[in-house]
């Protein structure tokens, strides 16, 4: 009886193994104003360039010079980034540091001189931590600060800088003398001698019966262990080092770039041009960031009454390939910094755009709804909203008896394949839980569009889905089906809209036959230094400066495991809880991953070339009856 047990258990095993997914990372993209021709990008249309609010500074541009027939000729193409002096973030930390943004990534130049030697700016806040003796603050890259301990009487804190859990130095810091107490290390880097690298700012200490606490406010840290060294004629992808000048850097095209319909154009460290799927030219430039961490998308920088759009605020709705977006935010008046109630407007309308894939025919109806994008159960209200999960263009090998996760808990599983290898059996579940089913013969045509209609907040034969099978294959190890193009809205969770309904310090004012419009109810003050909360997750930043200067901007977050909405900042955060360089967010995935497979961009692979590992489709039967069969042979024997 043992033998049979171990066999059916490494069954299982076996049988677990291979249903494992894969996971995906995640991403977020920032894009400029659009273009249709030659045209200059700076701070002010593209938000992904480094700019400082407080101090109205940027430090990078990119010039087109001129285009013909879609074509950017070699050397009109113009990238130009130069040094600059700011403020540290922190009112605790005194004096000034060099900056430089370059291909929108903040780094700080060695030298005010030369940019020829460049380390990454890994941070420069104001957050406020309190950390308990022994406990690390983690700052990013492995860097770390820990408080090792505080005197009995509650004065000094003696403070260690690790990389990776390794001592790199330590301070006493007395703040009987003054605070804030501010810790400086300087070390030799890249041949440059004391270069500020860190800076940390202890502004109270505490000496309790139960708990010994150091709160510090202020840090800046720079990745000075990874110096990226510059020279005339390096080349990064599509540019090319033109002049490392005294204090900026020139780059430019040494080859003919063309824009092509349809198509990202790199140009380097994941900076881009996307082209409309148009005959007219129309392309803007963005910046792709893929690595975890908190990512403001902004609007343009104003002084005073002001209307932004898509053109001006990568934050909203846009739709490259049908030029279209949905949302305005205007503020008709300012008076010494106080917008009067209802001189704030924020209006969005319901339009019509067309699947992301090519085989997936028809439109359906879009309104962005604060940065994010619904679907109008209807085109005639926008009282009932459902979220839009998934839009893409993505393809996908799956095999059968996998799952397609797409998100919010919603799958898709290619069930079976039958024998001939034209029909597939799809499923559609949610959280593991049966929606509906379909059979697509590939035989009669290809594409199958499979489309789930279901009754949704009293309204009829709403299409909640739609997936498109482009192949299938049968073959003597893996049975595959090819998805390219995929549909979906969280139908199960509708956002219902009334008159009078409040969105933060918004208000509904009308629900039009196909627009929205809030305005503020109450006044709001633009108060120096702070960031003023629109609604849901959409606020102001205010310069920290005599003279009015603010832009809106919503904030994304990429996790390890996903894009999701941040939470609301806290003032203190417990150091053995949250890294400096993340926010706390909702851990619920917004971003499709598919489970079995990476996303393919470039034209597909043959199926017969995927890794050949054993499916958990209809063969596994098979395969668990035959252990089954060895084990009871075993157990007669």
């Amino acid at each position: 009886m043992n033998k049979l047990i171990t066999t059916v258990m490494v069954a299982i095993m076996v049988l677990a193994l291979i249903a494992v997914p894969a996971s995906a990372a995640d991403k977020v993209e920032i894009r400029s104003t659009v273009l249709t021709g030659a045209g200059t990008l700076d701070a002010t249309n593209f938000a992904g360039f480094y700019y400082d609010l407080d101090d109205n500074l940027s430090t990078e541009t990119l010039t087109i010079n001129a285009i013909s027939t879609r074509t950017i000729e070699a050397d009109d193409l113009e990238y130009n980034s130069s040094i600059e002096s700011v403020g540290f973030a922190s009112a605790n930390l005194p004096g000034t540091y060099n900056i430089m943004g370059l291909f929108a990534e903040k780094y700080v130049p060695l030298t005010a001189t030369s940019p020829d030697k460049l380390s990454k700016l890994l941070l420069d806040e104001d957050e406020k931590y309190t950390l308990r003796t022994g406990t690390a603050l983690e700052l990013s890259n492995g860097y770390a600060i820990t408080a090792k301990q505080i005197d009995v009487e509650g004065n000094k804190v003696w403070m260690e800088f690790t990389k990776d859990g390794d001592f790199i130095e330590d301070e006493i810091l007395d703040l009987a003398i003054a605070s804030p107490q501010v810790w400086t290390f300087e070390t030799e880097v890249a041949d440059e001698d004391d270069i500020v690298v860190m800076k940390v700012a202890v502004t109270n200490v505490f000496q309790g019966q139960v708990d010994s606490l150091a709160i510090i406010d202020g840090v800046f840290l720079m990745d000075y262990e990874n110096v990226l060294e510059i020279e005339t004629d390096d080349t990064f992808d599509k540019l090319e080092v033109a002049t490392v000048g005294s204090d900026y850097l020139l780059m430019t095209n040494p080859d003919a770039m063309t824009l092509t319909r349809d198509k990202e154009i790199s140009l380097a460290e994941g900076m881009s041009f996307k082209v409309a799927d148009d005959a007219a030219l129309r392309f803007y430039l963005m910046k792709e960031f893929t690595e975890p961490g908190t990512y403001e998308v902004r609007g343009e920088v104003v002084t005073g009454a002001q209307t932004w759009t898509a053109a001006n605020f990568a934050g909203f709705y846009y739709d490259l390939d049908d030029n279209l977006s949905t949302e305005s935010l205007t503020i008709n008046a300012i008076s010494t910094r106080t917008i009067e109630a209802d001189d704030l407007e924020y209006n969005t309308s319901i339009d019509s755009v067309g699947f992301a894939s090519a085989n997936l025919p028809g439109t359906y109806n879009i309104m962005g709804l604060f940065a994010e994008k619904y679907v109008p159960l209807t085109a005639t209200s926008p009282d009932k909203l459902s979220k839009l999960l998934l839009d893409e263009d993505e393809k996908y090998t799956l095999r059968t008896g996998t799952a397609l996760e797409l998100s919010n808990g919603y799958a898709i599983t290619a069930k079976q394949i039958d024998v001939e290898g034209n029909k597939v059996w799809m499923e559609f579940t949610k959280d593991g839980d049966f929606i509906e089913d379909e059979i697509l013969d590939l035989a009669i045509a290809s594409p199958q569009v499979w489309t789930f209609e279901t009754d949704v907040a009293d309204e009829d034969d709403i299409v909640v889905m739609k997936v498109a099978v482009t192949n299938v294959f049968q073959g003597q190890v893996d049975s595959l089906a090819i998805i390219d193009g995929v549909f979906l809205m969280d139908y199960e969770n509708v956002l219902e809209i009334e008159t009078d309904d409040a969105f933060d310090k918004l208000e509904v004012a009308t629900v039009g036959s196909d627009y929205l419009l809030m305005t503020n109810p109450n006044t709001m003050t633009l108060t120096r230094d702070k960031e003023i909360s629109i609604g849901e997750g959409m606020s102001f930043k205010v310069a920290d400066d005599a003279a009015l200067r603010f832009y809106p901007f919503v904030e994304v977050t990429i996790e390890d495991d996903g894009v999701t909405q941040p939470d609301e900042p806290v003032d203190e955060t417990p150091v053995d809880e949250t890294p400096v360089d993340e926010t706390p967010v909702d851990e619920t995935p917004v971003d499709e991953t598919p489970v079995d497979e990476t996303p393919v961009d470039e034209p597909e692979a043959p199926v017969d070339e995927e890794p050949a590992e054993p499916s958990p489709g209809f063969e596994i039967v098979f395969a668990v009856a035959g252990l089954l069969a060895v084990a009871y042979l075993v157990r007669r024997n």
